[in-house]
Order: structure tokens, then sequence, then C-alpha cells
């Protein structure tokens, strides 16, 4: 399938490592150029270079998108190096705190740190770079979300109810852009392969020796698929799984899809 994506220019958030990188690999692919993103010069570097050793075109600029200031430089210079920006993936996240606090353990400030982290980007690079897709009349605005943002277990508060609000202001962005010719989505990924998860699984290891770790990776996305998010498929996700949800969204293909909420969750979320 020719999903129409050569010559579109995107920038996606946190592309330095992860299902960002995933994405931005899978978007050059397909044609696009592609703005690597991050705070670590050296692995955006090695990504870009990676994309451009295989005939793709990748620049890296590298901003803190968590100030008003530092969105506002990302978006100019992102536009600056391509030309343009066609298609914008909000991926860029933070988990605040590692531990799996309880409610009554999670600071306020944490709240207002993961929304500052998770929520605000996606309104201050939308400002900033919607704009000129209007102009364009064609755009693409993508935000990476959350299973947890909809679902009720009871821990890591902060970054839930961030992921929460994503998933409120994009869909009523897409309101807002569509007569522009700019499609707004979100995907919301279960648990998918990636340091992050990593990590969180070592947290959970740490917590509940009893169930029975291993040193097996799939053994251990078994018990962690069984015990802490059950779901029909019995292992984590992987980083270009997100990718191709991320490319079709961002294609000609999904011209007629805006408003969406784009589930690729293993089936953990067992409701419509």
């Amino acid at each position: 399938m020719d999903l129409q994506l050569k010559g579109k220019r995107a920038l996606v958030t946190g592309s330095n490592s992860g299902i960002g990188a995933a994405i931005a690999a899978e978007l050059a692919a397909e044609g696009a150029a592609v703005v690597i993103h991050g705070r670590d010069r050296d692995r955006a570097e090695k990504v870009a270079a990676d994309l451009n050793a295989k005939g793709g075109r990748a620049v890296v600029v590298l901003g803190d998108i968590r100030t008003d200031a530092g969105a506002e430089r990302l978006a100019q210079e992102a536009q600056e190096a391509l030309g343009g920006i066609d298609i914008l993936v909000n991926n860029a996240a933070s988990m605040v705190r590692e531990d799996n606090p309880t409610f009554a353990d999670t600071l306020p400030d944490e709240y207002l740190e993961a929304v500052n982290s998770n929520l605000v980007p996606l309104a201050r690079l939308s400002l900033n770079l919607s704009p000129a897709m209007a102009e364009r009349k064609w755009g693409r605005i993508i935000s990476i979300s959350s299973i947890g943002g909809r679902m009720l277990a009871g821990r890591i508060h902060a970054y839930c109810a961030s992921k929460a609000a994503v998933d409120h202001l994009a869909g009523n962005l897409s309101q807002t852009l569509a007569p522009s010719g700019i499609t707004v989505n979100t995907i919301a990924p279960g648990t998918i392969a990636s340091p992050m998860s990593d990590d969180w699984i070592a947290t959970l290891r740490t917590q509940y020796p009893e169930l029975g770790w291993t040193d097996d990776v799939m053994e251990n996305e078994r018990v962690y698929t069984s015990h802490f998010a059950p779901q029909p498929v019995p292992r984590l996700g992987r980083p270009e799984e997100i990718a191709a949800a991320v490319a079709f969204l961002a294609s000609r293909r999904a011209d007629y899809i805006t408003g969406a909420y784009l589930r690729v969750d293993g089936g953990v979320m067992q409701s419509l």
C-alpha cells in the first residue's frame, strides 16, 4: 500500500530512542523527511545517521518542550530545517516516577510535572505548527497517549491523569482544526517493549518477587500480561507496531479519520 508520504515533512518528538525512533524510521521508510528530536544529541545523531544511511532524510533538532520558549524554538528550527512541517507526532513523555506510587505517596507537584511534560507540549507545538498547516490546507497531528488514561488501575496517578487529558485535548482539537484540512488523532498503546517498560517490569519484579519472574524476556512479558495487564495477546507490543499505526494515520489514506482514539494494546482494554 502506498501511503503517499513522499515529500511530506514530519517532526517526531522524543524520537532519539524507543517508540519515537521506530516512528521516525517508519515515516522515513515511507518517504517522509523527518526531524529527530530529543535532549540527547549523541542518541539523536545516531538515529538520524541510521535513517540517512538507509536512503531517508533525517535532521536533528534538539529542544526542551517543557517550556514555551523551548517548544517555540523547536517548531521554528524544525520548519527551517525541512522547509515546513506537515506531520506532528507528539511522542515525548515522562513517567515522572518509576516506583508505582500510591495516591497517598504522590505529591501535588508530580501532577504538575506530568501535565507539563505530557500534555502541554501537545498544545504548545500545535499552536506553533498548525497555522502553517492550515495555510497549506493539509496537516496531521498524532499524539501518543496511553490506555492508562482510560483504565482505572489504582496507581501511577499523575502519568495516567496527564494521558487522559491528552485524549481530551486531542479530541477537541480535532473538531477545531478539521475545517482547515488538519486531522488530529490519538494512538493509545498498551505496554510496549521499550526502556520505559523494562524499568517498569524491573520495578514490579522488585515489588512482587513471588510471581516467579525469570531472566527470560518473553516469560516475564507473559507474567506481566497475566497479573498486571491481563490481555488476550500474552506479550508486550513492539515499537514497530505503534509506528505502523502512526504511518497510516499520517497518510493520505486516512484523510477521513479525525478525532479517533486508536488502541494498540493486545486487547487489554476490553470495552467498545
